[in-house]
């Protein structure tokens, strides 16, 4: 299987650092081929701006159209040709991150917006369980730095699942089955060592060592469910007889 290892941290040797070099060595012992694309060191630029396109309006920048015509026409920047031939490459996606401000990194966020072109990698009617990217699976493995307790649905930080909703949302339209996050909590600061030496040391070999674990049964675990194209009505309201029409 090929795997494609997205790393979103500006200190390689940080927590998150350690958990995508695991992940690497650990599906590579398997015997899948592996390829770690360190957005940070790679200099990847985020935001999308209007001189990425030589354009017929100059006096208006449409991204969409301007990613669509581009596509089509094989000339998008160099960067995201990069990145897109990578993704069609990867049987199986991996994005690590930490959490920032209730979200993922910018460099992240703007890794969607420019990468996930529309009218190549969706469109209208390319999208969710009929997307680019049907067939093949994606995971989040993120860091947060409050304890475990404090993203349940009562804590303080409130419920992890509302916080990643957006990034597995957002895999998904474009056609993946989402598996569930790998998350490792109490990662204080980011990744920013002011615990005690020791005590993150252990922490990051017992997180390292859970991550493993997981990935080496990784190919029996099942999607995250979504609702597709036959659960919703023209509106795109759920059918009034889907079995999940009583929760709303």
């Amino acid at each position: 299987m090929n795997i494609l290892i997205v790393l979103a941290h500006p200190e390689r040797q940080s927590f998150n650092g350690g958990l995508a070099d695991v992940a690497a060595a650990t599906l590579q012992e398997q015997g899948h081929e592996v390829l770690l694309d360190d957005l940070y060191g790679e200099g990847f630029d985020p935001v999308e701006r209007p001189d990425f396109y030589p354009r017929r309006d100059a006096d208006y920048f449409a991204p969409l159209t301007e990613q669509r015509r581009h596509y089509e026409q094989e000339a998008l920047p160099e960067d995201i040709q990069r990145e897109i031939r990578r993704l069609e490459w990867a049987d199986l996606l991996i994005l690590q991150f930490p959490l920032w401000w209730h979200a993922q990194p910018a460099i992240l966020k703007g890794w969607f917006d420019r990468v996930l072109v529309y009218g190549g990698l969706y469109s209208g009617q390319r999208r969710y369980d009929r997307g680019h990217f049907r067939g093949k699976r994606a995971i989040c493995s993120v860091t947060a730095a409050s304890p475990e307790q404090a993203f349940m649905p009562y804590g303080r930080a409130g419920n992890m699942v509302e916080w990643l909703w957006p990034v597995h949302s957002s895999l998904y339209y474009v056609g993946y089955d989402v598996l569930p996050p790998q998350v490792t909590y109490g990662v204080q600061g980011g990744g920013i060592r002011y615990q005690d030496e020791s005590v993150f040391l252990d922490h990051l070999e017992q997180a390292k060592s859970d991550w493993g674990a997981r990935l080496a049964g990784l190919d029996g675990e099942s999607a995250i469910p979504f609702t597709g194209w036959d659960d919703w009505d023209e509106q795109g309201m759920l059918r009034q007889q889907h079995p999940q029409r009583w929760r709303l």
